[in-house]
């Protein structure tokens, strides 16, 4: 995924669209995260997925189902923007 998106639009299980800010993209070992808020959303409604690649070599975004694969991408989250408030 590129650095410069700064929104996406996702489709859930029904079809339905929602669009997405992406708050930051980051890689941890070697795979790649990123934080989307919805548009119409605020941070308490972050989602952290993962990026991955389908058979023809395209992004695909889906959802962290490991709990200490979650755990470690919401403290390198929570580490990214922990020093945001002390400016």
């Amino acid at each position: 995924m590129e650095n410069d998106v700064e929104s996406i639009v996702l489709t859930d299980e029904e079809g339905n669209e929602t669009e997405f800010e992406v708050i930051t993209k980051f890689d941890i070992e070697e795979n790649e995260y990123v934080i989307v808020v919805p548009v119409d959303g605020d941070e308490d409604e972050a989602v952290a997925l993962k990026i991955e690649q389908d058979e023809a070599g395209n992004d695909i975004l889906v959802t962290i189902e490991d709990e200490e694969e979650f755990q470690m991408v919401n403290e390198a989250y929570e580490a990214i923007f922990s020093g945001d408030d002390l400016n």
